[in-house]
């Protein structure tokens, strides 16, 4: 269940309009038309399913009157036997409502708000009798649906080659979008007509340590797409589990988007066992983008929390022992004594120490010092563990053991000194794609987390996956992250998984999954940058499905002033930085860049150290994807705001209307905001501290630089 809630308001209308007699007996009755029709509660979204001219199933989809899906067919190819798209009748039809709040363990708002219509239509193949049904939602902002397959001797074990979900829009609109790929989300957006995608498929594509894209058309959910007319779509997946992760590939001549799953070595797609369901296909719809950030579709979609006691889940603000060594001014290896390493036999006490290791023990203790001074909860230490030597390229399997610390890494004095402070560590386990060893040794790491004060852990999984032929979004692969997350819950372990499957909602069922990366991070602002709209356009899309560790809280610019072999920037101004800690809503909060760098800039910093990571509720003011977004949140179980504005590429003026705030009371407004000649390239560090006395009545005009942005904390007047 979710977190208990003594006043929860759980209406459980399930009100079983099972459409009288034509229900149970469709097999001799036509179903009607208006059978199979349903809408949402506020009755604005209506869809309708049917059976084409072959008995193929097909639904549509309208918003306020306006065409938002026209028929699509829905269905699977079957390995060794014949699909399921075709022939079938509807044997039955029911209908339920159901309205219900609960509290997540962190997030957006502390009470979310699972309110929709649903209809199952039962369907049989008429010439093999195979049985399926597909379950409708209706939310207010749009639709969920997913395949169920009872227990049957007609299908029993089967092998899903090909899933023919469609999504034919109306027209050729503007869609938002990353290349589809089996192995990694870490791309830049590019925007442009469905008719583009084509012509802009190769440019879209960037470097990457693993990465198969397979069609010139083929996109990653979530999709953001958008009507000529002003309509807001959002294509993607909720509970993702057991099954493999959808991609949408394009026929760019009808502007009709077809599910392709991720393939296994063999080119399988999904391994099914009824009785068994798919994850849920997602449609969010609205005539406001703010809507469409708002909506938590996707996380009502998935299960109740499976947690009983959430008492060790928590919001975590940290620092760490990893800029340096993505800029490369430090290096995760310890020596260059070795060709190669033998986890157990090679001798590093005796190694020379090249010098650059990043991880030392005097290192670590300047980080928690500092983490220690400034409030933050956390340190985590990257390249701390024995292996770093040979760990990329050469699809070694026992590449770490997740235990063994390097010699100028004093792992319980560190311990014990954090301890001292007030101040936690955070693991770091990168697998290098062996996780096989990785699930082998999992026990073992997590109890060695367990024994030296370890709460949290970021996993990694970089480079191509071992065995080889397996892809990062396949069925086995989902279903490791998942084995991942719910093995540390029995350790009361909190995880945050990069390079993994792209979130889905999970984060309901299993909340010690506080966050992911799965998505282009700000560490590609030290690998030749990220376009300046790039966190404009992350809430409607990678942020759909739950919070992303995207690290923050860049304040150099130059990353030569780290590295001089490393020309790169930071394609933000300061203030911008600042505006993400709000923006990228995350329980999980990194601020990422160097001690002393901050140092310089401690009055900035002040925003940082004073934001919350946790929510009691969430007001969307202003909001166009890849351009800006403005974005109010009061902190939980407290009476302060916070506001952050991000801007992308064009200078714009934002009005941030204060009327979330209550009324009569007068707030103390610090804002953080771009300065006169602000500009993410060439002048990024120019910003101005001001304080200003508000109320629900006032309202402020704030100029945004190119790729800059505003921070603003509330404080209320005593």
């Amino acid at each position: 269940m979710d977190v208990p809630f003594p006043m929860i308001k759980k209406v459980l209308k399930m009100k079983k309009k099972l459409i009288a007699f034509g229900v149970m007996l469709c097999a001799l009755l036509p179903v009607s038309a208006e059978e199979t029709e349903l809408s949402s509660p506020d009755g604005n979204v209506k869809m309708n399913f049917f059976l084409s001219e072959k008995g193929r199933p097909t639904y549509t989809l309208d918003y306020k009157g306006r065409n938002v899906i026209k028929p699509s067919g829905l269905g699977f190819e079957i390995k060794y036997t014949s699909p399921l798209l075709e022939n079938f009748t509807v044997e039955s039809v029911g209908k339920d409502s159901f309205d219900e709040t609960w509290r997540p363990v962190w997030g957006e708002e502390s009470v979310i708000r699972n309110h929709y219509n649903e209809m199952v239509v039962g369907l049989k193949q008429n010439d093999t009798g195979r049985r399926m049904s597909i379950r409708f939602r209706l939310f207010d902002d749009g639709l969920g649906f997913r395949y169920e397959f009872p227990q049957q001797y007609e299908l029993s074990y089967f092998v899903i080659t090909d899933e023919c979900t469609e999504f034919a829009l109306p027209g050729d609109m503007t869609a938002y979008w990353i290349p589809g790929d089996y192995d990694t989300q870490e791309y830049d957006y590019t925007r442009c007509r469905l008719s583009e995608i084509r012509e802009l498929m190769t440019s879209s594509i960037s470097g990457n340590l693993s990465q198969t894209s397979f069609s010139p058309t083929a996109v990653q959910t979530a999709l953001m797409l958008k009507t000529d007319d002003g309509l807001y779509i959002n294509l993607h997946e909720a509970a993702l589990i057991d099954y493999p992760a959808m991609h949408l590939d394009l026929d760019d001549r009808n502007f009709v988007f077809k599910s392709w799953l991720t393939p296994d070595v063999n080119g399988d797609k999904a391994y099914m066992q009824s009785d068994c369901r798919t994850p849920w296909r997602t449609v969010i719809v609205s005539d406001d983008a703010r809507d469409i950030l708002a909506s938590r579709m996707t996380l009502n979609l998935n299960d109740p929390c499976k947690i009983e006691d959430i008492s060790w889940i928590h919001p975590v603000k940290y620092i760490g022992v990893w800029w340096e060594m993505i800029t490369g001014k430090s290096d995760w290896s310890y020596t260059g004594d070795y060709p190669n390493i033998h986890l157990g036999k090679t001798d590093y006490l005796h190694a020379k120490p090249h010098g650059r290791h990043g991880a030392t023990t005097e290192k670590v203790k300047r980080y928690i010092d500092f983490a220690a001074e400034h409030g933050f909860d956390a340190v985590l230490v990257e390249g701390w563990n024995i292996g770093w030597e040979d760990w990329f390229g050469n699809f070694k399997e026992d590449v770490f053991d997740f235990v063994t610390p390097y010699p100028d890494f004093d792992l319980q004095g560190i311990r014990d000194y954090a301890r001292s402070k007030g101040v936690k560590m955070v693991m770091h386990h990168e697998t290098s794609g062996a996780v096989r060893n990785y699930e082998r040794r999992m026990d073992a790491a997590y109890q060695f987390m367990v024994d030296n004060g370890y709460e949290a852990v970021k996993s990694g999984y970089v480079g191509d996956i071992i065995p080889k032929g397996e892809h990062h979004y396949t069925q086995r692969m989902v279903n490791h992250y998942q084995y991942a997350v719910e093995k540390a819950a029995g350790y009361k372990i909190m995880v945050n998984a990069h390079e993994a499957v792209r979130p889905t909602g999970v984060c309901r069922t299993w909340p010690n999954l506080i966050g992911n990366e799965s998505a282009r991070g700000s560490e590609y602002q030290a690998f030749g940058g990220s376009k300046p709209g790039h966190t404009t356009i992350l809430p409607f899309t990678r942020l759909i499905g739950g919070p992303m560790d995207y690290t923050p809280g860049l304040f150099e610019n130059d990353i030569t002033k780290y590295n001089p072999d490393k020309k790169s920037w930071v394609n933000t101004t300061l203030a911008n930085q600042l505006s993400l800690y709000v923006t990228m809503s995350s329980p999980l909060q990194m601020a990422a860049d160097l001690p002393e760098t901050y140092e310089k800039y401690l009055d900035a910093f002040q925003f940082i150290k004073d934001v919350a990571l946790d929510w009691d509720e969430s007001r969307y003011l202003e909001a166009e994807p890849m351009e800006y977004l403005t974005v109010a949140r009061r902190a939980k179980n407290s009476e302060n705001w916070f506001v952050g504005g991000t801007n992308g590429e064009s200078p714009r003026v934002s009005t941030v209307a204060f009327d979330f705030l209550p009324a009569g009371k007068k707030y103390v407004a610090t804002i953080y905001r771009d300065g006169r000649n602000a500009h993410y390239r060439n002048n990024p560090t120019d910003y101005v501290i001001e304080t200003k006395t508000v109320t629900a009545k006032s309202k402020l005009k704030i100029k945004t630089a190119s790729g800059g942005g505003f921070a603003i904390s509330l404080v209320p007047v005593k």
